[in-house]
């Protein structure tokens, strides 16, 4: 993880780190995505019942991840210790939403809980009460 910039508050600089771990998971920057952990943080997947600790499992299993992944954040909020993204993630792709909870202690994500979804067909019923996107 790289130095904090002493100009920006505690908020920014956290929501810069969080950007920089989406960067580096788009880019294949195996190391700088998974500095965002400590090495105890536990990562969890409640659709699938899967937990996985520590920062050197967590990146196992992403790393022995068989389909072609791309990311794009949709948005980043968040406040002292609790930040969400919600992304976009194409597996050879097919494009799955994603929002991730990341819990901080000082530097570092202690757990994250990530839930997926796939797109859907709106149903026709509720088309004349719908924005476009």
């Amino acid at each position: 993880m790289k130095t904090k910039n002493p100009d920006l508050g505690p908020d920014r600089a956290r929501r810069a780190v969080v950007e920089e771990h989406w960067r580096a998971s788009e880019s294949g920057d195996v190391d700088t995505e998974h500095a965002i952990y400590a090495v105890d943080a536990l990562l969890e997947y409640p659709q699938s019942g899967e937990r996985f600790r520590g920062r050197a499992t967590i990146a196992a299993q992403r790393g022995g991840h068989p389909a072609d992944r791309h990311f794009t954040v949709l948005r980043i909020v968040g406040r002292d210790d609790l930040w969400v993204s919600e992304c976009t993630i194409r597996y050879d792709g097919v494009p799955t939403y994603s929002i991730s909870v990341m819990e901080f202690d000082g530097d570092h994500v202690i757990r994250e809980t990530q839930y997926f979804a796939d797109p859907f067909e709106a149903p026709e019923w509720r088309a004349a009460l719908a924005e476009p996107r």
